[in-house]
């Protein structure tokens, strides 16, 4: 019975420290009617850039990351996992350290520098810049899942539709891609919940211009000793998004298998 007490009173406390600052930002909230301030010109700005950008995330990771998910789920091949772990580094490194690197990969003396200038391009602190620090730190999140997916496909059904007459890049959309749908959608929805709230990177690559860099998250910590009504608006706004995305996720995995 004891034993059964502690372990309620610890998980209770658990529960307590993960949910109640989120609550306290809803309450915060309600009391100063902070949704009033969400009509203002920099909060809308920032929401249509912070949806416009991740849009364009989720385009680009599914273009690149799904052709190098299947190449990691089904290729062998020598350095194959240190590989899987130069995709999946940006999980977990540092929000600046990621700004960094593309500064320095993409910036006007990083690698690329000169070459972009001949061309004209100019990355850092433009939108385009907003959409690569997303992806940087968002597509290996679809990357894995996709892996999963792939992995889980079963080789006896490619092999049959093979047999049938489909090969190639038919087999690949008709075949492959239908039976692992529910786990690439999944990886997709949270891939653009990551980018909607990237933040570390983004500041350092792109910088906080509003209406051109000024997602919803780097409008918080700019706008918060001005006007805090206007940042805790946002940030509901962002819990409801977040909180959708968990659930479309949990409802994708839900699904029965095909």
């Amino acid at each position: 019975m004891m034993r059964r007490f502690l372990l309620i009173f610890i998980a209770g406390i658990a529960i307590l420290f993960l949910s109640a600052p989120i609550g306290a930002l809803v309450v915060r909230a309600i009391q100063t009617r902070a949704w009033q301030t969400l009509q203002a010109s920099v909060v809308t700005d920032a929401v249509n850039l912070s949806l416009t950008t991740t849009f364009f995330t989720v385009i680009l990771t599914l273009l690149f990351g799904t052709p190098l998910a299947y190449l990691l789920a089904r290729g062998r091949f020598v350095g194959r996992r240190i590989l899987n772990t130069l995709v999946e580094l940006p999980i977990v490194l540092p929000p600046a350290v990621a700004g960094l690197a593309l500064l320095l990969m993409f910036g006007r003396r990083g690698v690329l520098g000169p070459f972009l200038q001949q061309w004209d391009i100019v990355l850092p602190f433009s939108t385009t810049a907003v959409v690569l620090a997303q992806t940087f730190v968002a597509a290996p999140f679809y990357v894995r899942a996709a892996q999963v997916g792939f992995s889980n496909v079963p080789r006896d059904i490619e092999e049959a539709a093979q047999v049938d007459g489909a090969g190639g890049m038919i087999l690949f959309l008709r075949i492959t891609i239908p039976l692992s749908s529910r786990t690439l959608l999944a990886g997709v929805v949270l891939c653009w919940a990551r980018a909607l709230g990237e933040f570390g990177a983004t500041i350092l690559f792109a910088g906080s211009l509003q209406g051109r860099t000024q997602t919803m998250p780097l409008l918080i910590y700019n706008i918060l000793e001005r006007d805090v009504n206007a940042a805790v608006a946002t940030g509901v706004l962002l819990v409801v998004l977040a909180l959708i995305a968990l659930l479309i996720s949990q409802s994708i995995n839900r699904l029965p298998s095909n």
